[in-house]
C-alpha cells in the first residue's frame, strides 16, 4: 500500500511554502531514487526512517540543496511529511545562511531550535497528518519574520527571472534586474537559496528538461538539449548523469520523466 499527497499551505506561508506532501508506504524492499529538486525542504519520520548508504535519516531534518542523486532506503513502514519551500523561501524561518545547508541534512538536535524539537515531539505523537500540518503551520508562523523581507523579494524575482528564461541569464543579468552589485547578488542569492546562482540555474535547467519530456515524450535528445538551453545533446548527457546518475536515454526507459519543480 502506498499513499502519497499534496496539500497547498495557508495563505499567509504561501508567498514562503510552495506545498507540502504527505507519504506512506508498505514498501520496505525498493530503494527510491532522489534527484535535486531545487528546494529546502524541511522532514519528519513519523515511522521508520529512510537510509542512505549507512547513515539513518533523523526523524526531523532540514535538507539543503542537493547537486546529485542519491538512493535512499526504508528501514521499515514509511510515513513521512515534507515542508518544500520556495527556493527563495526558507531562509524566513532559519536564520543560519542557507548555503552552509548544501548537500546536507540537518538534525533536529544539530539546528538546536528548542521549538523544532517540540514539534518533532507533538507530530511524533499526533495520528491525523492534518493536525500535524496545522502544528507545522503554527510553527512555521511562529518564525516568520516579516520585517526582513527586502531580499526576500529580490530572490523571489530573481528566480522567477530564472524560471522564465529558456536561454539563460548571465549572474550580471540577474544582479542588474534586482538592483545588486553581482557580489552582493552572488553573496544573497547563496544565502536565501542554498545554491551559488550557476548551480541553481543547472538544476533548473535539468528540470526544464525533465519536465519538457514529460509534455512531449518522443521528442528528440538533440531538438531537447537545444531547447533546454544546453551546449549540445553531450552537454545535457553529462548533466542528468550527474543529477540522476542515468543518462537521458537509461532515464527515459526506468521511468516516466517528471518535474516536481515545475508541475507541483
Amino acid at each position: 500500500m502506498e499513499r502519497f499527497c499534496v496539500i497547498q499551505p495557508s495563505a499567509v506561508l504561501a508567498p514562503y511554502v510552495k506545498h507540502y506532501w504527505l507519504l506512506e508506504s508498505d514498501d520496505v524492499v525498493n530503494f527510491q531514487r532522489v534527484i535535486p529538486t531545487g528546494n529546502i525542504e524541511l522532514l519528519f519520520h513519523r515511522n521508520c526512517p529512510m537510509k542512505c548508504g549507512d547513515r539513518i535519516f533523523p526523524r526531523t531534518s532540514l535538507s539543503g540543496q542537493s547537486f546529485s542523486f542519491a538512493d535512499l532506503i526504508p528501514t521499515g513502514r514509511v510515513h513521512m511529511i515534507a515542508v518544500v519551500f520556495h527556493p527563495f523561501g526558507a531562509k524566513d524561518f532559519f536564520e543560519m545562511p542557507l548555503c552552509e545547508l548544501s548537500n546536507q541534512i540537518v538534525s533536529a538536535d544539530d539546528l538546536n531550535i528548542a521549538s523544532l524539537k517540540d514539534l518533532e515531539d507533538k507530530i511524533l505523537n499526533t495520528v491525523d497528518d492534518k493536525v500535524c500540518i496545522r502544528l507545522i503551520e503554527s510553527f512555521l508562523l511562529s518564525r516568520l519574520n516579516p520585517f526582513k523581507e527586502y531580499n526576500y523579494k529580490r530572490m523571489a524575482v530573481a528566480v522567477n527571472a530564472i524560471n522564465l528564461s529558456l536561454e539563460g541569464l548571465s549572474v550580471s543579468e540577474l544582479a542588474d534586474t534586482v538592483a545588486l552589485s553581482k557580489k552582493q547578488f552572488q553573496r544573497i542569492f547563496s544565502e536565501h537559496v542554498g545554491a551559488t546562482p550557476k548551480e541553481f540555474m543547472r538544476i533548473v535547467r535539468f528540470h526544464r528538461a525533465l519536465y519538457t519530456l514529460q509534455k512531449n515524450p518522443s521528442m528528440n535528445f538533440t531538438t531537447l538539449a537545444h531547447e533546454c538551453g544546453y551546449y549540445d545533446q553531450a552537454h545535457m548527457t553529462n548533466e542528468f548523469k550527474l543529477f540522476s546518475g542515468y543518462t537521458p536515454s537509461q532515464y527515459v526507459a526506468i521511468c516516466a520523466p517528471y518535474s516536481d519543480y515545475f508541475s507541483l
